[in-house]
């Protein structure tokens, strides 16, 4: 299990824009913590730092339809 103890959460910066609450910790050593600013006891999605940025590109490819 991954500690979150010390995440250090930010806004995603095009979250209020849609209404969607988005937070990002990006501080954690080799991976990406990504929550719901609304319900984060609810826990966190911990990814590798690698499959986050691939998945950032493909998002900014339009490989999804967001």
């Amino acid at each position: 299990m991954i500690d979150l103890s010390q995440a250090d959460w930010r806004k995603a910066r095009r979250s209020a824009h849609n209404g969607g609450c988005v937070e990002i910790a990006a501080n954690l050593d080799g991976v990406t913590a990504v929550r719901d600013s609304q319900r984060p006891e609810d826990g966190a999605h911990v990814v590798g730092r690698a499959a986050f940025a691939a998945f950032l590109a493909d998002v900014k490819d339009g490989r999804y339809d967001i």
